[in-house]
Order: structure tokens, then C-alpha cells, then sequence
């Protein structure tokens, strides 16, 4: 696995982020000093040095609902409003209020892409297409292959 720092750009996930840090600022009664495309460029450089800082497991997971499965077992952002049960309620000690105060990424155990369009663009950030297995697994072939004929619907 490698990555490659120059694919993580994305200007939209950073005007979206940034925009939230904006809100967040201004409901603590603070008035913001940039424009959302800084803050959240701000954010995705946080994110990517943190995630940087020591060995990294990634993995792609695919199949129906991967995202949103993935999601549900990972929990919130925010560690104090995930659910218990979930990876990042259990076991994640930090806030948005400390990350906030030291100006930094929230530093969670764990990180999940929120949509599959987001899931494509990480992908593309953490693995050349070489260190992509593709293969089938039977219950691929059970869940999609209708008619058991070796042809997925």
C-alpha cells in the first residue's frame, strides 16, 4: 500500500468541511478568519497527517451497502455522540471540543468513507490499481448470480 499526497485534493469535501468548521466556529461565538475552502483544506491536511503518523491498515470493502454497512459498524465522527457498540464510541477518547481547542483532526481509531463517490476518490489516494485483488467469493456469486449460471445480474 502506498499513498499518493498529491490525490487527496478535493476542493468540494473541502468547501463542505469547511463550512461545518464555519458553523461550529460561529455557534461558539467566534467569527471566522477564513474561507471554508481554507478551513476545510485546513481539516483534510490534519486528517492526512494524522492518519500518516504511524502504520496504517487499509482495506477496500465492497459489496451491497459496503458504505453504508461499514458506517454503522464504525460509528460518528464525534466520538461522544456515536453509539455503543461501534468502534469509535467504544473505543475513541477524543472530541471535536479538544480537537477544536488544539486546532487539529479529531484522532479516531478508525476511518470510514461517508459515501461510495468518496470511497472511489480514497481508494485512488491509498492503492495503486496494482494492490487491488480482484476475485470472487461464493457468497458474491450467491447474492448476485441470479440464476447461478456464472453471469452476475
Amino acid at each position: 500500500m502506498s499513498y499518493d499526497k498529491r490525490k487527496i485534493k478535493d476542493d468540494k469535501w473541502c468547501e463542505t468541511k469547511g463550512n461545518t468548521a464555519i458553523k461550529n466556529l460561529k455557534d461558539a461565538g467566534k467569527e471566522p478568519e477564513k474561507s471554508a475552502l481554507e478551513y476545510g483544506r485546513d481539516i483534510l491536511e490534519a486528517n492526512f497527517s494524522f492518519m500518516t503518523c504511524s502504520p496504517v491498515l487499509a482495506m477496500i470493502i465492497e459489496g451491497n451497502q459496503a458504505v453504508g454497512i461499514v458506517k454503522k459498524i464504525v460509528g460518528g465522527t464525534e466520538p461522544l455522540t456515536s453509539d455503543v457498540g461501534t468502534i469509535r464510541g467504544d473505543l475513541t477518547l477524543d472530541s471535536y471540543a479538544l480537537a477544536n481547542r488544539d486546532n487539529r483532526a479529531v484522532r479516531n481509531l478508525i476511518h470510514c468513507s461517508d459515501a461510495p463517490a468518496e470511497a472511489e476518490r480514497e481508494i485512488k489516494v491509498w492503492f495503486r490499481e496494482d494492490e487491488i485483488m480482484n476475485y470472487k467469493h461464493v457468497n458474491e456469486r450467491m447474492l448476485y448470480d441470479v440464476n447461478l449460471d456464472g453471469i452476475l445480474e
